[in-house]
């Protein structure tokens, strides 16, 4: 990977994800090829934190009609990533309220 911009694509925005961010735990899309030491050192650069654990699993497609076709969405790799007690990472402009 080049740059960390092209390891972590965007924060995933969930009712799941939000709880998890009471627990340090925060979650993001990430490149399909990014290793977990990649992802850390990526969350550690762009919010001046200090990663404790990295989980990756993969997103599988789900089946979509429109009309009388189906297709599926994209398969993509999503981290939840574990911060180091005491550190934040505000997304959104406002604090998580515990």
């Amino acid at each position: 990977m080049n740059s960390v911009y092209n390891v972590i694509i965007r924060p995933v925005v969930s009712e799941r994800s939000f709880d998890q961010m009471g627990l340090n735990k925060y979650t993001f899309e990430v490149a399909p090829t990014a290793n977990k030491i990649e992802i850390a050192d990526a969350v550690e650069k762009l919010f001046d934190v200090h990663v404790v654990k990295v989980n990756t699993l993969w997103v599988k497609p789900k089946t979509k009609r429109v009309r009388y076709v189906a297709g599926k969405t994209k398969k993509w790799k999503k981290a939840i990533v574990t911060l180091a007690e005491g550190d934040t990472i505000e997304i959104f402009g406002s604090q998580v309220a515990e």
